[in-house]
């Protein structure tokens, strides 16, 4: 028998489904799915089903001082029980495997676990690798006609990264986390690639701080020749004789505006034509792609598993790359022709054909493992992919379009003009040739409209205008800048940093896009910054990164490498030592400032955001137990603190993080305050308890903010029915012949939302979403349900029942945050 092991299920039906011409089946081992046909079996992973861990006697915080486990002893364990069963039962019978896992450093690494999984089963069957850039017939076909062996150097540099980001994050995590006193869910995580990552976002923040804004004013003027107007704008030689357009005293600038406003004509000095030539875009590597999917609103995150997706699915090449120089075997001829037949592409493709010859551009980065992104020859019809998978692909297209594409041509005319001793300037600007442009319409082409004009010629002045601005501070790093940065700085990898983001995400370290650190993320740099520099240094990050590349390219050994890292480590626990409880109270204080909101009404204190024992989350009084103020908050989504303040509370405003269902809550004493003054809508009889007592439903504001309906009798009878939190509630004439009750219409918006009933609503809702498909969530597409029903998950009600993190740690390329949007959406 020969067994294959892939990376994912879905690769592994995918390739099975080439390699056996459509002929493969479906078995079971155990749990697993396994395609098989002849004496071939094909068995998918789940990513790592194998991972790094300290041994038991180390998972106790309390009876481990972090400082141990800087060379505390590493061990493998299973994690995912279930495939490695299947692996080691199909590697008795196996008389051949071939490992066919993503080619980079963690599919390699991933392979050597697979490989380590056969050989504790069987040592005689060889062991063979493949390697490919796409998941099409002709490459798979291939890459099994021509089997490799595994590269165990840049396995054990994957190995080696897993090893270091264990023992820095398990250390430095346990450290902070004991000496603020924070436990359980609300540990300080810290990272060997989060920090310096975090401290690029902290430094942009105090730059952002210390900004002083100055003023200044820009004068403009609209000119006109024959009544076709234009608009100039006032110049002067400053200092450095460079051309300025800002004046920064008011006094010259209302002066410069007098002057003008006097002046009727001016006569144009100069005028200036040139084109220039507009090249088209490099392929696109990992860190460009982000870049462009983030300008289409793609969070990096989610860009890359739409990314994985197509992969997986045969429709792109591989998204993880630095090379921006397609390989000599690829044909872009060959590829556009495919494309010619296509209703959704054919007349760009066509027309590209059209040119004489076809040169695509070339980056700067040219390496031999995978080619930069691009689509592959099987394509995908627009009804296959979600909304979501068609923009990227779509994406991944155009952009190949426009590598191949001519380039654009872009025609400038500069006028000046000159009037009582004042300069006017307008640059026009207009797209000749559009070139690239025509299928790659993501680059703006807005022209510039200036008429042509002559030296000499005599312009009217229409209009006259002071603009009174000041300078900007510097702008915050969106997502796909701060991994640009990233990628400069050498910390982490293009399959790694934007999983870093969405860590500091997921942990309460950033918020908001662009990402802007939280008090918890400020202090957290800080401290080390003050007492243990090499936490956030990039350059060590940068250090050890290459020390990795160093292990692949077979110069270093994986124990030489994280043996350095325990060395650098052991340096920053002995800075670390002395400081620990001011370093505790610096954490603690910022902590709290995350969560407060402001003065109690009833004694003074500060209240704070606090969670119960059974996870809910309300507004309490820090002086507890003397005051026992409280106020609730909603029962959906996480709280975050914003800066707003309620002007006549003076508590700061309350948002909820609930995926796309986040909302603004606002002043948590304004909404109670409302509910309070709110009287309830009796609608009809409870279905509870009517016949025994008397119950009747009413529509109730609670002081969440929360709006229901509820029994009257409450709390001796809890029965409700949750109803939307915003829009007027109608109440009308048309009555339930089941229960009757009123039907409800809802008035949010253009068109009111006729709720019904509110018992048969809520109880046909409910019965949907329970059963409903999981590709009914945003953002689920064919490959990530595949990977949700791999981890238990079936339907949507199963969704709503899972722990985020957990099932985030069990599905690649599903962040926790994902999963909370998800079970906001089912809610």
């Amino acid at each position: 028998m020969e067994l294959i092991v892939t990376e994912k299920h879905k690769a592994a039906r995918r390739i099975a489904d080439i390699l056996s011409d459509g002929s493969a089946t479906t078995e079971r081992v155990g749990s697993v799915d396994v395609y098989r046909w002849g004496t071939h079996r094909v068995i998918g992973l789940s990513g790592h089903v194998v991972g790094k861990d300290f041994p038991e006697e180390y998972a106790e915080w309390r009876d481990v001082e972090p400082a141990e486990l800087v060379h505390a002893p590493v061990q493998k364990r299973p994690t995912q029980d279930d495939i490695v069963r299947a692996v080691k039962r199909l590697a008795r019978k196996a008389d051949e495997v071939v490992i066919a896992t993503d080619y980079d450093r963690e599919g390699e690494l991933i392979g050597k676990e697979a490989y380590e999984l056969v050989r504790e089963e069987n040592d005689d069957a060889p062991v063979h690798r493949v390697r490919f850039s796409s998941i099409t017939e002709n490459e798979v076909k291939d890459a099994f006609a021509n089997p490799d062996d595994l590269d165990f150097d840049l396995a054990a540099a994957g190995e080696a990264r897993q090893i270091v980001d264990l023992i820095w994050g398990a250390a430095l995590t346990r450290f902070l986390s004991l000496s603020a006193q924070q436990r359980g869910e609300d540990f300080i995580s810290v990272g060997r690639v989060q920090t310096p990552t975090l401290r690029l976002i902290v430094e942009k923040e105090r730059e952002i701080d210390a900004f002083d804004p100055e003023d200044y004013w820009e004068l403009f003027a609209d000119l006109a020749k024959n009544g076709d107007a234009f608009e100039a704008q006032y110049f002067y030689r400053d200092e450095d004789d460079t051309e300025a357009e800002r004046i920064w005293d008011e006094a010259d600038a209302k002066t410069a505006t007098d002057i003008l406003e006097d002046e009727s004509q001016a006569v144009v000095e100069s005028v200036s034509r040139r084109t220039r030539t507009d090249d088209p875009p490099a392929p696109f590597n990992t860190t460009q792609f982000i870049r462009a999917a983030g300008s289409l609103g793609f969070a990096a995150g989610r860009a890359m598993s739409i990314a994985e997706d197509l992969y997986t699915a045969g429709y792109i090449t591989y998204p993880r790359t630095d090379n921006t120089v397609y390989p000599d075997d690829l044909d872009p001829e060959e590829l556009l022709e495919t494309f010619a037949e296509t209703s959704a592409f054919g007349s760009d493709a066509s027309s590209l054909l059209e040119a004489d010859s076809i040169e695509p551009t070339r980056g700067d980065t040219e390496t031999t493992d995978h080619p930069p992104i691009h689509p592959t020859p099987d394509q995908p019809a627009r009804g296959d992919l979600t909304e979501d998978e068609w923009q990227v692909y779509e994406l991944v297209v155009r952009r190949f379009f426009a590598t191949v594409a001519e380039p654009a041509v872009w025609e400038h005319l500069r006028v000046v003009a000159e009037t009582a001793g004042l300069r006017l300037k307008a640059n026009g600007k207009r797209l000749r040739e559009p070139g690239y442009h025509q299928v790659y319409p993501y680059f703006s082409t807005d022209e510039n409209y200036v008429p042509d004009v002559s030296e000499g010629e005599t312009l009217s002045i229409e209009d006259v205008r002071l603009e009174d601005k000041e300078t900007q501070p510097p702008r915050r790093y969106g997502q796909s800048r701060l991994i640009e940065t990233m990628e400069d700085l050498g910390i982490g990898t293009k399959s790694t940093r934007h999983n870093t983001l969405e860590k500091l995400y997921d942990r309460g370290y950033i918020e908001e896009d662009p990402p802007r650190p939280t008090r918890l993320a400020r202090a957290v740099v800080e401290a080390a910054e003050e007492f243990a520099d090499l936490i956030v240094s990039e350059e060590m990050t940068g250090e050890l990164e290459a020390e990795m590349t160093a292990i692949a390219n077979g110069e270093k050994t994986l124990e030489e490498v994280t043996e350095d890292s325990r060395d650098a480590l052991d340096r920053i626990f002995a800075e670390l030592a002395e400081s620990r409880e001011e370093i505790g109270e610096h954490l603690q204080e910022s902590l709290k400032a995350d969560k407060t909101l402001g003065p109690c009404p009833e004694c003074g204190e500060d209240l704070l955001v606090r969670q119960s024992r059974q996870g809910s989350y309300f507004v309490g009084c820090d002086g507890y137990p003397d005051c026992r103020f409280t106020l609730p908050l909603p029962n959906t989504g996480e709280p975050v603190v914003l800066l707003e303040t309620c002007e006549e509370h003076g508590l700061r405003e309350v948002k909820m993080l609930a995926g796309r269902n986040t909302f603004v809550h606002g002043c948590p004493l304004c909404k109670a305050e409302e509910a309070d003054d709110e009287e309830d809508r009796i609608i009809g009889p409870c279905p509870e308890c009517h016949d025994e007592h008397g119950g009747e439903l009413a529509i109730k504001r609670l002081r969440n903010g929360n709006r229901l309906v509820g029994c009257t009798r409450y709390p001796d009878c809890e029965y409700s029915l949750p109803l939307p939190r915003r829009g007027e509630i109608e109440i009308t004439d048309e009555y339930c012949e089941e229960h009757d009750l009123p039907e409800l219409v809802v008035h949010d918006g253009d068109e009111p939302w006729e709720l019904g009933c509110p018992i048969c609503n809520y109880e046909e809702y409910a019965a949907e979403r329970e059963s409903a498909d999981l590709e009914s969530l945003d953002g689920v597409g064919p490959t990530t349900a595949e990977r949700l029903r791999d981890a238990g998950v079936d339907t949507v009600g199963d969704v709503a029942d899972v722990d985020p993190d957990d099932l985030a740690d069990q599905v690649k390329g599903v962040s926790a945050d994902t999963v909370r949007e998800w079970q906001a959406d089912a809610d």
